[in-house]
């Protein structure tokens, strides 16, 4: 069963969820440029709410503070993401979610974005249909944690018992591989987002894929051919 995160993997924004959290940071707090120096790769939007605060406030925000900033959040989310001219996917996306759901009728979500922001993202790129459950930052602000929610959730849809190693996470970031690490899981990483082949190897993931193109073929290679339902 695959669980996929969504940037650097299946799509970049083009800014749209950086716009958004600069936006809200200054309606809420008077901070400008709450994203700058901030790297959002691989890490949950609590966190990067957290990151901001820290950088910008010198403090640690509240649950309450945090709860209220994710339910501002979403909805300037999708505003930028509907005029994002730098929008787009990664390649070979819709190819590989073509075949995946193909040989699985469930599919799944493992990422740092709250379920409403993955959502957003996931509908302005007409891939929602693809994924059935999922695991999100609302979850958890600590990865492995939510891809622990996703793999429960995914064996709840499955209706039957499937052991750790039948998950496969695929991601684009070093949280990506520990967190699946955590859980017993398989990981592919995709070099399509901010890190380095190299240096996504040098984890010793599962597999590295240049681009998601590859992983029908290592799916037929690892698993039976045909359904995996």
């Amino acid at each position: 069963m695959y669980l996929f995160d969504i940037d650097g993997t299946l799509l970049l924004t083009g800014g749209a969820g950086s716009i958004a959290i600069n936006q809200l940071f200054s309606e809420r707090y008077g901070v400008q440029g709450a994203m700058d120096t901030v790297s959002a790769g691989g890490k949950t939007d609590d966190m990067i709410f957290q990151e901001c605060a820290r950088k910008d406030m010198q403090r640690d925000l509240s649950e309450e503070e945090v709860r209220d900033l994710v339910r501002a959040y979403v909805p300037l989310l999708r505003a930028e993401l509907l005029s994002a001219p730098s929008f787009r996917l990664m390649p070979f996306v819709r190819e590989c979610m073509a075949f995946v759901s193909e040989i699985h009728d469930i599919v799944g979500i493992a990422t740092g974005n709250v379920e409403g922001a993955a959502m957003a993202k996931l509908e302005r790129a007409e891939l929602a249909d693809h994924f059935h459950f999922g695991g999100y930052g609302s979850d958890s602000p600590r990865r492995p944690e939510l891809v622990a929610a996703a793999m429960r959730r995914g064996r709840e849809r499955a209706g039957r018992t499937l052991s750790d190693e039948e998950f496969v996470v695929v991601g684009d970031t070093l949280h990506d591989i520990t967190a699946a690490r955590a859980n017993g899981a398989r990981v592919i990483a995709v070099a399509t987002g901010s890190v380095s082949k190299e240096v996504l190897g040098a984890a010793q993931p599962d597999a590295l894929f240049d681009t998601l193109e590859e992983l029908p073929e290592w799916h037929h290679r690892h698993f039976k051919l045909g359904t995996s339902r």
